[in-house]
Parts: C-alpha cells; sequence; structure tokens
C-alpha cells in the first residue's frame, strides 16, 4: 500500500523545479544588460554561439542542439537575418531543408561576445569546478526528463 504524500513535498522551498525555475530566470536577467549590448536576446545569443562554433547548420540541428522546435525557432533566426547576422538558404540536396549561416557581421560579434563567460562566473561567484558539476547535473536531469 502506497504511503500519502508527506505534506512537505507540497513546500514551495522543497521544490527542486522552482529552485531550476528562479536560478533560470535570475541567470537570464544576469545577461540581459551584457546582450543588449550586442542587441541579442539570451536565446539570440544561444542560436549566435552554434553558428560560431558550426557557421553553418540546418533548422533541424540547430533545434535539437537548443532543444526547441522549429516553430519557436524560426521567428529567432527571421529576427537574426533581418540584423544581418545570419542568411537562411536552402539546401541544395532537398530544397525543403532551410541552412542558417553566420555572416561575416554575425562573426563579428563574437569578439564582442568573447568576454561574457567569464563575466557571468565572476557573478555566479562559484569556481569553475563547481559551476561544471551544476552543468553536468543539469544535463543528466534533462536527459533522465527527456526519456
Amino acid at each position: 500500500m502506497n504511503e500519502p504524500c508527506s505534506e512537505g513535498n507540497l513546500r514551495l522551498d522543497n521544490q527542486v523545479c522552482f529552485a531550476l525555475y528562479s536560478a533560470s530566470n535570475a541567470m537570464g536577467r544576469a545577461y540581459q544588460p551584457m546582450l543588449k549590448a550586442l542587441d541579442l536576446t539570451y536565446l539570440q545569443y544561444i542560436v549566435m554561439m552554434v553558428l560560431w562554433e558550426d557557421q553553418s547548420i540546418n533548422i533541424k540541428q540547430l533545434g535539437k542542439k537548443m532543444h526547441l522546435d522549429s516553430g519557436t525557432l524560426t521567428p529567432l533566426v527571421k529576427r537574426l537575418e533581418t540584423k544581418g547576422y545570419v542568411t537562411r538558404t536552402r539546401s541544395a540536396e532537398d530544397e525543403r531543408v532551410r541552412i542558417v549561416t553566420v555572416t561575416e557581421q554575425g562573426n563579428a560579434l563574437k569578439e564582442q561576445a568573447k568576454s561574457i563567460p567569464e563575466e557571468m562566473m565572476c557573478m555566479a561567484k562559484m569556481n569553475a569546478d563547481a559551476l561544471m558539476r551544476l552543468k553536468r547535473d543539469c544535463e543528466e536531469l534533462l536527459a533522465n526528463l527527456s526519456r
């Protein structure tokens, strides 16, 4: 027979999800001033980080890396294209596939963004090992919840 849930299970202070949600919101707010200088939102910044690494990627692969569906991703990429940071083209092999490529102007942003990770680490007031443990724990939780 199952025991009834303890009332403590419903206390907000005991919720891992709320701690993650609150930390994520605080992190987004911390990024805001730095990204404003680049004229990027946080999600646009993530798109640009993928493109700085890969230079060119199809929308489906980009969505997989970012854990976003194309309905969320397409407007993000369109706004980046309007700003001149990326181009969208059709694949030569399959015209249904959209390829996103970083532009010269988009690559120039990379130089301006180089200090952001270090600034965030200073703001977090946690050492690199603690932050990497936190990252691994979040990735494990994501993998477990995605199954």
